[in-house]
């Protein structure tokens, strides 16, 4: 059996039982059983046309389980339509799975959940452990997802946005268990760019392979988070890096500007400098402005302002921290960052301390206390030298 090769016709089928009429769910079941059914005939007799197999195979699961359902005789109507066996159509309808798995009345966490499961074909356990979740837990979400689209017809165009929100919520999932969820959502990026020709889309593509190429780098045989300036550049994957930026290059020649492609901009002019005292500052505060005039994202103007301190100085990268509320995610990380930069290590150190305290996670409060503990060991180094 080539695994390969049933993740990536699980969503077509999928799609081509619910664009035919069967709900979601029931949809779902009957693609299972075709596969349980393909891994017990396939090995001694492989079928010509995998999709077209597993298609008829599912379309008749499914018309069986419809017939013992309470409500037979409004769907016998289906039976009449039964296609006869033969190739399936040349048409790809995973991209309406894709706006369906993102329809707007679920919540984020489910719509990745749903996402992973039937586009992904990720089994109930692996999008579990990859989320660190009960499996329990999970398949009730899965569940409650599925119940939520039921009744959601594929006669619309979905909306793309929803859908790339969707695929980039999973990326920065990053890596947890036996799933690396930044490479699935790259997997999933690539079969959406293959069905839909959208500059927003293959701007998401370069953005995580841009991204994706530094993660070698970004943590320390310990385990210790290593900031970007700090990385050794020998370990990026440069055909990462390559790709990226020329998918994104292909985008912006289309001049339909979008987030994602000016988050990849930003993300390329990082990977372009030779070493971090090389970075184009200026260029990527540009690019930032463009991304503020694209969202308005309070985020967005935090790591702006990261980026005028670069760019232009600490005390004008403060200035433009000064007009954030000090509630924003990291906003205190940022600031200790540019008082360092400033000079002020005392400010520093304190406000090192008091970002830890916030960490969203243990990596990143680790990182930000031997910040802090290395500023007080430089204060009193310095003190003991004046003394």
């Amino acid at each position: 059996m080539n695994e390969a090769l049933i993740r990536s016709l699980t969503p077509s089928v999928l799609a081509v039982l619910v664009r035919r009429g069967a709900d979601f769910a029931a949809a779902e079941d009957a693609v299972q059983d075709a596969l349980v059914e393909a891994v017990r005939v396939w090995p001694a007799d492989p079928p010509r046309d995998a999709k077209g197999w597993l298609v008829t195979v599912a379309w008749r699961k499914f018309l069986d389980a419809t017939r013992s359902d309470a409500a037979r005789r409004r769907r016998e109507d289906l039976v009449d339509d039964e296609p006869a066996p033969g190739p399936a159509p040349a048409a790809d309808d995973t991209l309406q799975l894709y706006f369906l798995c993102a329809h707007p009345s679920l919540t984020p966490s489910s719509a990745v959940a749903l996402t992973l499961r039937a586009v992904g074909g990720l089994t109930t356990r692996q999008i579990a452990q990859a989320y660190l979740v009960p499996e329990a837990t999970m398949a009730q979400r899965i569940s409650r997802a599925k119940r939520t689209v039921a009744g959601v017809r594929l006669d619309r165009h979905g909306d793309v946005a929803t859908v790339l929100r969707v695929l980039y919520l999973v990326f920065n999932e990053g890596y947890s268990g036996d799933i690396d969820l930044a490479a699935e959502a790259i997997r999933l990026t690539r079969q959406l760019a293959a069905v839909i020709d959208h500059p927003e889309v293959r701007g998401l593509l370069a953005l995580m392979l841009l991204h994706h190429a530094r993660r070698a780098a970004r943590t320390a045989p310990d385990g210790s988070l290593v900031p970007l300036a700090e990385q050794d550049r020998g370990r990026w994957d440069t055909e990462s890096i390559a790709e990226g930026v020329e998918i994104l290059q292909a985008a912006l020649a289309r001049d339909r500007l979008g987030e994602f492609q000016a988050q990849a901009a930003i993300a390329a002019l990082h990977a372009d400098a030779p070493a971090a005292e090389e970075t184009d500052w200026v260029q990527i505060v540009e690019w930032y402005d463009e991304l503020t005039r694209l969202t308005d994202n309070p985020v967005v103007r935090l790591n702006r302002a990261v980026a005028v301190g670069e760019a232009d100085g600490p005390r004008a990268g403060l200035a433009a921290l000064a007009e954030l509320t000090d509630s924003l995610p990291r906003h205190t990380a940022v600031a200790a960052y540019l008082h360092e930069r400033a000079g002020d290590l005392a400010t520093a150190a304190q406000l090192y301390a008091e970002a830890a305290d916030k960490a969203p996670n243990l990596a990143e409060r680790d990182h930000l206390t031997r910040q802090a503990a290395r500023l007080n060991t430089s204060r009193l180094n310095r003190l003991e030298e004046n003394t």
